[in-house]
Order: C-alpha cells, then sequence, then structure tokens
C-alpha cells in the first residue's frame, strides 16, 4: 500500500474524488457548475441541511461550494451528488474571475492556490 495512502487510512483522513477547478454536473437537478471550495465533510448548519439537502446525503463525505453556470449563485452539494460534466463548454457566473484564471480549452486554474 503507497504510504501517503497508508497514512490516510489510518489516521481516518477523508479524500475526494473531485478537485477545485473540474466542471461537474448535478446528477439531481442537471445543472452544470465548477467547483470552487471543499470540505472533507459536512460543514454547514443543521437549520440548512434540514431545509435544503432534501436528498439527506450523508454528511460524512466530502461537500463541494459549486458557482452554477449560467446563473449569478452558488451550491453547497455533497459529493454523491456530483459528475463530472461531459460539456467542454465555458462556466458563465459573474464571481467566476473572483476564483478562477481560464487557460486554454476552458481548463480554471484557482487563483486562490498557490503554487
Amino acid at each position: 500500500m503507497n504510504t501517503i495512502i497508508k497514512e490516510i487510512y489510518q489516521k481516518g483522513m477523508q479524500t475526494t474524488h473531485f478537485f477545485i477547478g473540474q466542471i461537474i454536473q448535478h446528477k439531481l437537478f442537471n445543472y452544470r457548475g465548477i467547483i470552487f471550495d471543499v470540505d472533507f465533510q459536512f460543514s454547514g448548519t443543521d437549520d440548512w441541511y434540514n431545509d435544503v439537502a432534501h436528498s439527506r446525503p450523508s454528511k460524512q463525505q466530502p461537500w463541494y461550494r459549486i458557482l452554477v453556470d449560467n446563473a449569478s449563485h452558488q451550491t453547497y452539494v455533497a459529493e454523491q451528488n456530483l459528475n463530472l460534466s461531459e460539456s467542454l463548454l465555458a462556466i458563465n457566473n459573474p464571481l467566476i474571475d473572483d476564483y478562477f484564471t481560464k487557460t486554454a480549452n476552458n481548463v480554471y486554474a484557482s487563483k486562490l492556490i498557490k503554487n
């Protein structure tokens, strides 16, 4: 077993399937968006979860903050409800330039992550 993977397993650290800058498709509501932040488990309030998370996804999985395409808002989504988008079209959201620089072929580089 890879040393890093073994350490993650032993410490109970969670890994994510998606990463910042990936364009996703919501499985239930069929909208596209781009991931701009990741929580390794739910970090919202119980009130928000009870009011908004109608499918009751587990809080013990990664949750993602998404800028919604062709909209001006963001969402907070459990990993189980996401797929990678098959579309290569650019994301249209007024906040996109606050978080990303667009490179070739609509690949987005985070402005918040320093190399």
